[in-house]
């Protein structure tokens, strides 16, 4: 564990007192972490401890509406002329054609078809909503009755307040983590995604067990925290793969069974507004149970992620689609078959038994080290906010801190041509994970640390290994699948080393 005290000297207004019981509440009500931990900084004391329990479930209710309470808020809009501010995510999207901006909330079941956002309303919110195609917030309805004759009412967007109530300093957090030893960070970053560091430990473990599993459960952090960084992650059932993706931050989204198109990921084509798909405005998209989870159209999607996960944008119809958002795939195998020397490709989708898609695949995530969760895997004590925390990660990704912290690991990593076996995209992959790694770790780096001898110590083991190991594995399930590729077993990966004597 971490030292609380410690903790909160350093992070006053960004933590906050995870109550396994009162966690439970949210979790059973389906609500995401960043939204609790929101809703918990309203409604707990100085001591951090929910008082009334029944006071914040009406709460809950009241501040979160369920899809079954549209019809309310679309009466409450038209006889009343406003709703009251409530909590959701909206999209928006400008109509060229018509020359408005419109807006959706998933989650209740507004269309674009239904609303408008008029230039009053915009001029006023955009700030909180441009760049980001929308976003989680408090937001405010009102109604616009149709034109004359016309039947065309529209509810309309009032107001919109980005829900973050701190402020966000990435040059604060930076000051803040040198005063952790990379341990104790390690530690706070698990209590910041809810999970106890204390409670990783099983029988017949030895240290080094304990660090791989907390090291491998923060690894599925690094496409929040650096652009386009793609994954595949094949573990046991119930190691919490499903719960980091979809419930930590607010930048990400779920993808879990059903069918996977170009339209959801890319654009929608037939949209008279010419919709942007998911990869356009959010930070990753993680596929879920890609066991049982179809494509369209499997060539078609194959051919448009191999190029969207090389360069970072794919050609619809003769439209470019630009996005930062990192691809990650998720499945269940059997635990025998957990091994990178063993075909682990062989039980997922046939999509990727196809060398070139794998080799835009930047590591593989070894989530069999992760235990099965147990009820003291969870934290109970003061940790970090998530929505806070996630906040930070998405300011990292910024293009030019992203331009800082490869830098430095382009001053740190050496790589050596005497195998002549690496290539430029091995490199690349390995260079991207330590960049993510860094700013995972080590985000109070700069150009006096990183050559100190302790800093170059920490910085292979936490970052430089790991990322070599990931995109290791990434080349031997090519391998399986084209056996060809690699005739004389030598990956090359003993050429990247750390620059001891710069």
């Amino acid at each position: 564990m971490y030292d609380v005290d410690k903790l909160r000297e350093y992070f006053p207004s960004t933590t906050v007192y995870k109550d396994p019981s009162v966690m439970s509440m949210f979790k059973a009500a389906k609500i995401e972490s960043f939204l609790r931990d929101w809703i918990l900084k309203r409604k707990t004391g100085v001591d951090g401890v929910i008082e009334d329990k029944d006071a914040l479930s009406e709460y809950v209710a009241s501040i979160i509406p369920q899809r079954s309470e549209k019809e309310r808020l679309q009466d409450e809009a038209r006889t009343e002329g406003e709703t009251r501010f409530f909590l959701a995510k909206i999209n928006i999207s400008f109509n060229s054609n018509a020359n408005y901006y419109s807006f959706e909330i998933p989650s209740l079941g507004f269309s674009h078809s239904q609303t408008i956002i008029e230039d009053y309303v915009w001029n006023r919110i955009k700030s909180e909503l441009i760049g980001e195609a929308g976003g989680w917030g408090l937001v405010k309805l009102g109604y616009m009755p149709p034109e004359g004759n016309k039947k065309n009412g529209r509810f309309t967007l009032l107001d919109f307040k980005n829900f973050c109530p701190y402020k966000v300093s990435l040059d604060d957090f930076r000051e803040a983590r040198s005063h952790f030893e990379t341990e104790e960070w390690m530690n706070i970053l698990l209590g910041a995604i809810d999970y106890n560091p204390d409670g990783f430990m099983r029988k017949g473990w030895i240290d080094r067990d304990v660090w791989r599993a907390k090291h491998t459960m923060l690894t599925r952090l690094l496409p929040f925290i650096q652009p386009r960084v793609n994954l595949i992650e094949l573990a046991p059932q119930q190691t919490g793969k499903s719960y980091m993706f979809g419930k930590i931050s607010k930048y990400g989204w779920l993808l879990t069974g059903g069918q996977v198109s170009r339209t959801m990921l890319f654009l929608d084509r037939r949209s008279g507004a010419r919709a942007k798909g998911l990869v356009t405005c959010n930070d990753f998209i993680a596929v879920d149970e890609i066991k049982s989870i179809s494509f369209s159209n499997d060539q078609e999607m194959a051919g448009i992620l191999k190029g969207y996960m090389e360069d970072g944008y794919a050609t619809v119809g003769g439209t470019r689609v630009d996005g930062e958002a990192g691809i990650i795939f998720l499945g269940n195998i059997a635990y025998e078959n957990m091994d990178s020397d063993k075909d682990m490709i062989g039980e997922i989708n046939p999509i990727f038994r196809d060398s070139a898609l794998l080799q835009r695949i930047h590591g593989f995530i070894p989530g069999h080290y992760v235990p099965s969760l147990s009820p003291n895997m969870y934290i109970n004590d003061w940790a970090l906010n998530s929505e806070y925390f996630t906040e930070i990660m998405h300011l990292l990704r910024s293009t030019s801190e992203t331009m800082k912290y490869r830098g430095m690991v382009e001053e740190l990593v050496d790589v050596s041509s005497a195998t002549g076996n690496t290539s430029g995209r091995e490199k690349e992959a390995v260079f991207r994970l330590c960049t993510a790694y860094l700013k995972l770790f080590f985000p109070h780096a700069n150009s006096d640390l990183i050559h100190t001898l302790k800093f170059k110590q920490e910085f292979d083991r936490y970052c430089l290994t790991p990322a070599k190991t990931m995109q290791e594995t990434v080349l031997k399930q090519m391998r399986f699948v084209n056996p060809g590729m690699f005739p004389d077993g030598n990956l090359g990966f003993s050429t990247y080393t750390v620059r001891w004597d710069a």
